[in-house]
This record gives C-alpha cells, sequence and structure tokens, in this order.
C-alpha cells in the first residue's frame, strides 16, 4: 500500500468535492472541546454484521460483539460548533492490522462533513440535531434527516461527581481509529482529556434504516463527557 501524502490527498478531495473552495478547507490537527455521552452496547452479532453500516468489503472481517456510541456537542473546533451522532461496531481488518472504525456518523454542520471526509475518511452526513440540556440533569438528544424524518431519539441521566480520564493511558493499538474512504485508508489516533461521570440513557429510539437499532441489545455502559479538550491529528494515508 503506497503512502499518500496529506497536499496531495487535498487536491485529490477538492477535485472530488466541488463544492469545498480553499476557504472552506480546514486541514488537521482540529483542535476541539466540549461535551456528550459514551455508550458501550451489546448487539446481537446479526445486527452488527448486517445491519451496522459496514461495507460489503469489510464486513466479513469485522469480530467483537460490542458497539460503541457516542453524542458529541462540539462546542469549540476549527470549523465551529456542531453536534454528532457516531457509530462503532466492533473491529474491522484493514491490510495486516485490525482497527476500530466509525461506519455511521451525522453531524450538524456540512463543513465538518466536507472536512471528515477530506482529513480522516470519515463518512459524515449532514443531520439536524435538537438538543436539550435539562434541569434535574436529564438531557435529550434528537437526530433527524434533512428532510424530517427521525433517525434517533435518545434520553440520558447523570449523577454523581466526575472523575479525570485521558485517553493517553490507553494502548495506542485500541485508539488508533481506520477508516475506508474513496478507494484509500485513513489511519490517525485521537487524544482526548475531560472528565467523566456514570450516566444512564433512559429512552431511547432509532431507526434502522438510518442508524444501527441499539434497543435490539443491552447497553453495558453508559458515560457523560464533560469539559473534554480532543485533537484529531493529521491521518496516515495509503491507497488499497
Amino acid at each position: 500500500m503506497a503512502f499518500i501524502s496529506q497536499d496531495s490527498l487535498q487536491r485529490k478531495g477538492t477535485e472530488k468535492m466541488t463544492a469545498l473552495t480553499p476557504d472552506m478547507i480546514a486541514p488537521a490537527p482540529w483542535h476541539l472541546k466540549g461535551q456528550g455521552y459514551l455508550l458501550v452496547v451489546h448487539l446481537p452479532k446479526s445486527v452488527l454484521d448486517n445491519e451496522g453500516f459496514i461495507s460489503d468489503d469489510l464486513v466479513a472481517s469485522r469480530r467483537g460483539r460490542l458497539a460503541y456510541v457516542a453524542f458529541v456537542d462540539y462546542q469549540e473546533s476549527d470549523v465551529g460548533r456542531y453536534h454528532e451522532l457516531l457509530y462503532i461496531g466492533g473491529s474491522l481488518k484493514f491490510g495486516q492490522k485490525r482497527h476500530y472504525s466509525i461506519s455511521k456518523i451525522y453531524v450538524s454542520s456540512q463543513a465538518s462533513v466536507d472536512n471528515g471526509q477530506l482529513n480522516w475518511g470519515i463518512p459524515k452526513e449532514l443531520a439536524d440535531f435538537k438538543v436539550h440540556y435539562g434541569k434535574n440533569a436529564k438531557d435529550t438528544v434528537e437526530v433527524s434527516t434533512t428532510t424530517g424524518e427521525t433517525i434517533a431519539k435518545l434520553s440520558f441521566s447523570h449523577h454523581l461527581l466526575p472523575f479525570p480520564v485521558s485517553t493517553k493511558l490507553a494502548p495506542k493499538r485500541l485508539m488508533t481509529v481506520a477508516q475506508q474512504w474513496q478507494g484509500q485508508y485513513f489511519f490517525y489516533r485521537p487524544e482526548a482529556v475531560g472528565h467523566l461521570k456514570p450516566a444512564l440513557l433512559t429512552a431511547s429510539h432509532f431507526d434502522k434504516r438510518y442508524f444501527p437499532d441499539l434497543n435490539q441489545g443491552r447497553v453495558l455502559a453508559c458515560f457523560k463527557v464533560t469539559d473534554f479538550n480532543l485533537v484529531f491529528p493529521i491521518a496516515k494515508i495509503v491507497a488499497q
């Protein structure tokens, strides 16, 4: 697999995304701040394999029975504030190594869609978000298509005091994410520091046409993430 420089990727990417003009490009690395929720969900193998939006050439390599879901409120980023809902359905084989990979992701900003695809090969799609931070530590998130169809509804509650956390303590192998996009592999390792507190997913609804139905499984863990600082580095890009 041949290495591709970030500069050549940006030229190639802008050729394919004709709507993206040079002044709209926000190259990596990105520095982001915000809050959100993390979920660890045990799902049936049939859902993970058949309803996880994994490409046909990678799905046979999928391993694991856990899915990882995140709602993120990026209050600061290189393209401004935006919301995000993402899904990771186990590890996939990229070349000779296994990595986690985002197979479904929605964001509330077109700039995030375009630059996320360009910089890291993340398959971002545009959606509308309604987010409410309520009293008594109860928060709700509703995600809809741009035509008004509901993708997901999530209700959370959180409690107890937060504790500090850093991805620097995690093995590099586990934190390296890989994406397949337009005939190329993207490898990157985000780094974050922040605080976690235990939380609960108190209610949820998903349209499996747009997002895996987590209600077919069981939530094993839920956390609220607060005041995090996240760095998305320059990706290593190789041709398939």
